[in-house]
């Protein structure tokens, strides 16, 4: 089986990997152009860019879906694998290879269609989410689905920890469907129903600011939602300061939002609803630390206001 593969953040860096271990050799990349990034602004390759050079994949990085489809038309792959590829394939592409183009989706669809599926799932409250295989059509993660696998969104999950879990998920949910389509064998597809639909639009860094008269839980959520990036942020001792960590806790009295309840043994914020019970703290340009190391050079007393 011919396959041509397109991604690229490091999300999709275990489907590469897992395609060429079970021995489907993967004929072409296609992923993002260098960008800058850093605090130097070099020009810096995508994950999958960099490990498909590992594995000695020619790699082809298409500014517009016209030089994809070139592309992928010059290689005329059975199938196009497309995990986090960050840039839409022409509908006319779609129909090149033979069995289409098989698109890893981080989520349980049709809920959480759209850029940010992780991060909105934690942000919204779900219980669980999950990778859902599906075949790419002209609308966006609206096409017909041919697998899925569910994981539990724990207490402690961050986006970064979820969509690890997610990266894992993915390519042992896509292989069985390679097999089937290798073998011959029908994948039956199910359309994506109406109901249940919903968007997870772009993160933007805007979203990290802290607003203190939300309670407390959405505020737990928002934090875990927004790590790694943009990261949720405050303001503490004049400093501009990341919240890396914390969890909602109750209180008996209904507190001032914004205003430090206690320091010691923990640090307790008030909110519009509860209390949240910060545990890791990150000054701008410094490291992120335990809440107490953190205090030792930002030092609050109980009555302070954040933000």
């Amino acid at each position: 089986m011919r396959i041509v593969f397109a991604g690229a953040p490091a999300f999709a860096c275990p489907t590469l990997e897992a395609l060429q271990a079970a021995g489907y050799p993967v004929i072409a990349v296609l992923t993002q152009p260098d960008r800058p990034a850093g605090r130097g602004r070099k020009l810096t390759p995508t994950p999958v860019k960099t490990l498909a050079v590992e594995l000695g994949i020619p790699v082809h990085t298409p500014e517009n879906g016209a030089f994809a489809e070139r592309i992928v038309q010059e290689y005329h792959p059975d199938v196009v694998v497309v995990v986090a590829y960050g840039l839409i394939l022409p509908a006319s592409l779609l129909t090149i290879p033979r069995f289409g183009c098989l698109n890893i989706h981080a989520s349980l669809l049709p809920r959480w269609r759209g850029a940010a599926p992780v991060a909105r799932a934690i942000e919204a409250g779900d219980a669980q989410t999950g990778v859902t295989i599906m075949r790419l059509d002209a609308g966006l993660d609206t096409g017909p689905m041919l697998a899925h696998a569910t994981t539990d969104i724990g207490p402690t999950d961050t986006a970064l920890t979820l969509a690890d879990r997610l990266a894992r998920l993915g390519p042992e949910t896509l292989l069985p469907v390679l097999n089937a389509l290798h073998h011959g064998t029908s994948v039956p597809e199910v359309a994506q129903p109406a109901a249940g639909a919903t968007y997870a639009r772009k993160l933007r860094k805007e979203e990290g600011v802290i607003d203190w008269q939300r309670e407390a839980i959405a505020l737990d959520r928002q934090i875990r939602a927004l790590t790694p990036w943009p990261e949720a942020r405050t303001v503490i001792d004049g400093v501009a300061t990341k919240i890396c960590a914390a969890r909602a806790v109750e209180i008996e009295r209904e507190p001032a939002p914004g205003v430090v309840l206690q320091v010691k043994p923990d640090l307790l914020i008030g909110t519009g609803r509860g209390a949240l019970c910060v545990t890791r703290l990150q000054a701008a340009n410094g490291r992120a630390q335990a809440t107490a190391s953190f205090l030792q050079a930002h030092p609050l007393r109980p009555g302070d206001r954040i933000g």
